[in-house]
């Protein structure tokens, strides 16, 4: 794990001589899936509708125009079946970009994933590698139904064997998803589908690139003093509008980025509790059996004696994703994460 570190939103350091580039996070993930085709003959992109459509959210626009139908491939509607062959292409050597539509379309896959990619490695005792990506857009906020707006990652993060990342700005998005598909491990790469049409500087250049890969830490977006606030992927902005919502009642938050949920940067977490000595922790997955409630565990065995509050969750309820017109009510905003702020300062 990297130490602490303090960048701005969606930025690494800045190297001289180096320009920003303005874009989305849609667009930062679509230039780091070419430099990887560009850079890497045995990379391949198979999925659903990703070929001449660009993908459902356009992610893979004009790729295979660019790369030929032989690396960008169109994938029959089975899930199973795309993680199935995937294994099979990382095993016969290829580099595979799998990419699931929706969140939810990944369970069809499940079994290949916990039972085959997750574990070949350790089954061979080391001696085969499987390095492959899935793809994975989650979250809500789009106005779509249940199993087009959920928050898987906890489910697969259970699993050991899979490294789970999930960018929150264009720049990480950008270098995450090279760094993910250079992994010699799986990687499951969720993507905020929420924010695909976020823009945010991202540096391209090799030397300003910072470290975001399966191996990378946390980062401290915002520091502060009063009470320490962890998120990751489609919550990273939110926390940073709670940030400021919350300075102007004289509270500093200090904002912490994961970034990558397994392996979990947990000295970088715990770095913050130590100095603020209070944890509020927030996603879109329901609290139960979450992240967040990982997170609680491990800073409550190392930062006992450091806390002067309860550790407080804030995240979606225990309740099937709900219909479009309620989804306001579910997902976690600037009032609820305040809310839970303002719990762990009563203490």
């Amino acid at each position: 794990m990297t130490g602490t570190t303090t960048v701005a939103p969606g930025t690494a350091a800045q190297a001289p001589g180096v320009e920003n580039t303005t874009m989305t996070l849609a667009a930062a993930i679509n230039r780091g899936l070419r430099k990887a085709l560009e850079d890497d003959p045995k990379v391949v992109l198979f999925g659903e509708d990703i070929g001449a459509l660009g993908g459902v959210f356009r992610i893979t626009d004009g790729l295979q125009k660019d790369f030929g139908d032989q690396r960008v491939i169109d994938a029959p509607l089975a899930e199973a079946g795309i993680v199935g062959t995937g294994i099979g292409m990382a095993m016969s050597g290829l580099r595979p970009v799998l990419e699931m539509q929706f969140d939810a379309f990944s369970f069809p896959a499940y079994d290949h994933i916990v039972s085959q990619m997750a574990k070949l490695h350790y089954r061979t005792e080391g001696h085969l590698n499987l390095p492959m990506v899935i793809r994975i857009p989650f979250g809500g906020g789009i106005g779509s139904p249940e199993h087009h707006s959920e928050s898987p990652e906890a489910v697969f993060a259970h699993h050991a064997g899979l490294r789970i990342m999930a960018p929150g700005t264009p720049h990480d998005a950008y270098w995450g998803i090279q760094e993910a598909i250079a992994s010699e491990d799986p990687v499951i790469f969720f993507e905020p589908k929420r924010r695909y049409w976020m823009k945010g500087e991202v540096k391209t250049d090799p030397a300003a690139r910072g470290s975001f890969g399966p191996a990378s830490g946390a980062v401290v977006r915002r520091p502060g003093e009063d009470v320490t606030l962890v998120t990751y992927g489609p919550l990273v902005p939110t926390a940073l509008d709670v940030a400021t919502a919350a300075q102007d009642d004289g509270v500093s938050v200090e904002v912490v980025d994961l970034r990558v949920i397994s392996p979990v940067d947990i000295d970088t977490v715990v770095t913050s509790v130590r100095k603020t000595g209070r944890l509020v922790i927030a996603h879109e997955a329901p609290t139960s059996f979450g992240v967040g409630g990982e997170i609680a565990a491990r800073v409550g065995e190392k930062c006992f004696y450091d806390l002067e509050a309860p550790v407080i969750r804030v995240g979606g309820f225990h309740t099937p994703y709900p219909a479009s017109r309620s989804e306001h009510h579910y997902l976690p905003d600037v009032d609820r994460i305040l809310d839970g702020i303002d719990r762990a300062l009563e203490y």
